[in-house]
């Protein structure tokens, strides 16, 4: 495809970026109220370029066009939310459930069934509506839910394994899960702090 096509291609995916963004910071300020705190530490946004998208539709042997893009291709535009807890996870993914213009397309989880790596996160794919002068049509966006420690594993891991060329690939393998399930470990105490924080506070509300 050309760069002209690609760039008249991705704009309703971009629309779609921005709409779920828009949601998803109104959810990071009022799912749980003022005094509970908010579910959403950061959210990133990335709309797949041109020689990446590409590249995924020859990997699926697929001609790089822009109607094979279209129909082969789900994760053009993507979001990733960093949250505090896995409560919060859930919960966001319910509430964006709950909104009755959204289509779940797809949805993995991989908090309650990690892959076995140690890769931790939950996937959905939503149809988001996009309008227009001539009517509406649905746009997938992929989000990726995770925690501050999911992020931080997935993140070293594709940086130490996938970033450099190792002989001992097999022994950091290895190594990286055990650290995956030390950060299970560390993150269910942070949330039985929380937990009793929050009952504290309401307490003393109380």
């Amino acid at each position: 495809m050309t760069d002209e096509e690609y760039y008249t291609f991705i704009q309703p995916y971009e629309d779609a970026k921005e709409v779920m963004l828009a949601r998803l910071h109104v959810l990071k300020h009022n799912l749980y109220g003022v005094s509970a705190g908010q579910p959403i530490h950061n959210i990133q946004s990335r709309i797949k370029k041109k020689a990446s998208l590409e590249d995924k539709l020859k990997k699926k042997k697929k001609e790089p066009t822009v109607m094979n893009a279209k129909d082969y291709l789900q994760d053009i535009a993507g979001v990733r939310v960093i949250c505090y807890f896995v409560d919060d996870i859930y919960n966001l993914v319910d509430a964006l459930k709950r909104q009755a213009d959204l289509i779940v397309v797809r949805e993995s989880d991989y908090v309650r069934k990690p892959k076995p790596n140690g890769y931790r996160s939950y996937h959905v794919i939503l149809g988001v509506p996009v309008y227009c002068l001539d009517g509406m049509e649905y746009f997938p966006v992929e989000i990726q839910f995770r925690t501050m420690s999911m992020d931080f594993w997935a993140s070293m891991e594709h940086r130490i394994l996938y970033k450099m060329e190792r002989d001992d690939r097999d022994n950091i393998a290895t190594e990286l899960r055990n650290y995956a399930d030390m950060l299970v470990e560390i993150e269910s105490r942070f949330e039985i702090h929380s937990e009793k924080k929050q009952c504290q506070n309401q307490q003393k509300a109380v």
